[in-house]
């Protein structure tokens, strides 16, 4: 070999590359919170049951998941299992909606009472879809209830947290003075049950009764005929004239009344993708198509739930009880409403003994 040439460097000699290791799957982290939503709460966004109901129906074995009947209510699942109620599959959540109810006396707030009395639901137009109530009413009270199809807007609205005014117009028997509600405006405790501040106006005096108007933000039972009663006054009238920003209007007892998708979406912070789709032609519990669609073109959104409830119409119940909206004036709707905000139809509920 030529002195000049130069041999081929070796390759270095040293340890070899060391092989690409695959990549390990991430942990979850302790304590991370399951994929999914509680199977209860799946439930009631479909609109089958409350949360609470069911729960009960999950105890009593009639729900499954992916073919297996579960027990227990602390299950998440996600939109890729299989959930069947009785057998049947469930059915797909529908676009949240919202009515408003003019709840006449002597119909129960419950879905069946165990002393065979009328309920609500008994009386609502049987094209209604399933609802649930948002609180409630007692025997003897009337007015203003909103009704819903979905478990997450119903508890929404429940919750002390939202803090939305209730307004009610009150006739009680005396011959009250201002300061007798002193007591209700600083916030009671009866048997040791604490009840918030109220806030209370003396309206006028009608014979032996006086009407008054009560706001709360808090939905204990029989609230304010208790709060009455520990000051010395009986209620012999209730009637519930706005929720938050709903008013009762010109609703008469047994009335009810959609809510425009629009509305729902702007008071309850709804995501657009959720409105709810154009309603259809509605038809009495007689079967007959009705006249008129649920929806009528609406106004401008509510925005923020304020200001007090309608004047002489929204507080003027039928019968002849006396007028409890003649000298309660007419106050402002809520800010930012109009008239005609509500868009669906006045539907009747068909018989009612109290109408």
């Amino acid at each position: 070999m030529a002195r000049g040439m130069s041999k081929t460097p070796a390759s270095p000699k040293g340890k070899p590359a060391p092989k690409s290791q695959p990549r390990k799957a991430t942990a979850k982290p302790e304590g991370a919170a399951p994929e999914g939503d509680r199977i209860a709460k799946v439930l009631s966004r479909a609109g089958v049951a409350s949360r609470r109901e069911a729960e009960r129906m999950i105890a009593e074995g009639r729900v499954s998941v992916n073919g297996k009947k579960i027990d227990s209510p602390a299950l998440n699942v996600t939109a890729k299992d299989r959930i069947s109620i009785d057998g049947q599959p469930l059915p797909e959540a529908e676009a949240p909606r919202m009515w408003l109810y003019y709840k006449p006396i002597g119909l129960v707030t419950s879905n069946s009472d165990e002393k065979g009395r009328t309920t609500i639901f008994d009386e609502l137009p049987e094209d209604m879809p399933r609802v649930m109530t948002v609180g409630r009413l007692d025997l003897n009270s009337e007015g203003l209830l909103l009704l819903t199809n979905d478990g997450g807007i119903k508890r929404k609205l429940e919750l002390p947290a939202t803090g939305w005014l209730r307004r009610y117009r009150v006739r009680i028997n005396g011959r009250p003075k201002d300061e007798d509600f002193a007591p209700l405006r600083k916030g009671l405790v009866i048997e040791g049950e604490r009840f918030q501040p109220m806030t209370v106006s003396l309206d006028r005096q009608q014979g032996a009764n006086a009407w008054l108007t009560v706001g709360l933000r808090e939905g204990k039972n029989r609230e304010i005929r208790r709060a009455m009663e520990d000051i010395g006054f009986s209620v012999n009238r209730l009637l519930r004239v706005s929720y938050g920003p709903f008013q009762l209007g010109n609703l008469k007892p047994g009335e009810v009344e959609e809510l425009r998708a629009r509305v729902v979406r702007d008071q309850l912070g709804l995501a657009e993708e959720e409105e709810i789709p154009a309603t259809r032609p509605t038809r009495n519990r007689g079967g007959k198509p009705a006249g008129k669609p649920m929806g009528k073109p609406a106004g401008k959104p509510m925005g923020k739930p304020a200001g007090k409830p309608v004047g002489k119409q929204a507080a003027q119940p039928s019968g002849k009880q006396g007028n409890p909206g003649r000298t309660a004036g007419k106050a402002p709707p809520a800010r930012g409403a109009r008239p005609d905000q509500r868009g669906g139809g006045k539907r009747p509920a068909g018989k009612n003994p109290r109408r």
